[in-house]
């Protein structure tokens, strides 16, 4: 039989990722999408199965971080050989703002999947594999502590999202040593692609720059460009997470690529393929400074790359243009659709 693995937060970056990877694996997967008045899986679209027709191995299915009670059903149902906690409000800088959301949805909703997996593995038990869990930590947790930071570097978050992603960091190690559950902790640095949430800088540059390349727009507004990242392409990361499950006993491992960069040199690698001086449209806006600010975040990845046999395929270099050149196309259907209207102008064009 097919193994069964469930997804949270499959409509993510990371989700759409790692459902594509586990489909191809020969995976049954589900995932948990939050009910919402609108459709908000475009990541996975392109994956999507319609549930009525044969040998379908994608399901959706409604949840939230905040009803245990739901999640509890939900594996009691699908009864997955593999849970990957995904789901959380990740922005950093909207996290000062969202203090109280974030530590529910990042840290409670953790321990409420925990607890929920721990009673599935009771109420099932009859000699199958215990239900094993990957859980998304954070570069972000170390905050404060100096590069390069690996397992062993102290936390020093600075941030509510930081704090609570520490806090479910150690739900995760004490569910493990108290009730002997399979769980592993990915400490992810910043993994970026184009599927990116254009809020997050690395995507809200590429789209920028872009549409600035086209005439489309003329600003953009950025915080603290000396901030220092460990930058790597998502698709590779969500093998590591892959791969954590598959071993033997469970353990926390940081995945990074050993490199860190500026947002100042994201800016410039981006702009050098656009041809492009980013300088003459760039402009500070204090609302995107963080309270307290991480300056680098650098991960050693030797753990992952002793035992887990992985290592980054994907360059800085690389990551930044698959990214470029995909908001490029998007840029220039914008400006095609933009350019028809004024050549044939609608109703409301021409009203004013």
């Amino acid at each position: 039989m097919n193994k069964k693995a469930l997804i949270t937060g499959i409509t993510g970056q990371d989700g759409s990722f790692l459902a594509e990877l586990l489909l191809s694996k020969g995976y049954e997967v589900h995932g948990i999408i939050r009910r919402c008045s609108v459709f908000n899986t475009a990541r996975i679209d392109h994956i999507y199965q319609d549930a009525h027709l044969p040998n379908v191995r994608l399901f959706l299915h409604y949840g939230d971080a905040s009803d245990g009670t739901s999640i509890s059903r939900l594996l009691l149902s699908i009864q997955p050989d593999e849970v990957y906690n995904l789901w959380a409000q990740s922005h950093v800088r909207i996290s000062f703002d969202q203090p109280v959301y974030t530590a529910d949805t990042v840290a409670m909703g953790t321990l409420r999947l925990l607890d929920a997996v721990r009673d599935a593995c009771r109420a099932l038990d009859g000699g199958r594999p215990p239900i094993r869990i990957y859980q998304a930590s954070s570069s972000e947790m170390f905050g404060a502590a100096p590069p390069p930071q690996s397992e062993s570097t102290a936390f020093h978050p600075r941030s509510p999202y930081a704090v609570a992603k520490v806090a479910a960091h150690w739900f995760c190690v004490n569910y493990r040593e108290a009730y002997g559950m399979f769980v592993c902790n990915g400490i992810l640095f910043n993994h970026e692609s184009e599927r990116r949430g254009e809020p997050f800088v690395t995507r809200k540059i590429t789209r920028a720059l872009t549409r600035i390349k086209l005439g489309l727009q003329d600003k953009l507004y950025l915080g603290n460009l000396d901030a220092r990242r460990d930058w790597g392409f998502a698709g590779d990361y969500v093998e590591a997470m892959w791969r954590m499950l598959q071993q033997p006993t469970p353990d926390d491992y940081v995945i990074a690529t050993g490199e860190s960069h500026s947002v100042r040199e994201f800016l410039d690698e981006a702009g050098c393929l656009l041809d492009l001086d980013w300088r003459r449209h760039y402009q500070l806006d204090e609302r995107y400074l963080r309270p307290s600010e991480v300056d680098e975040l650098r991960g050693d990845a030797t753990r992952a790359r002793e035992r887990l046999g992985w290592e980054p395929k994907t360059s800085f270099r690389g990551l930044v243009r698959r990214m470029v050149d995909h908001d490029l196309l998007l840029a220039q259907r914008e400006r095609m659709v933009t350019d028809a209207c004024c050549e044939q102008p609608c109703k409301g064009c021409a009203d004013g």
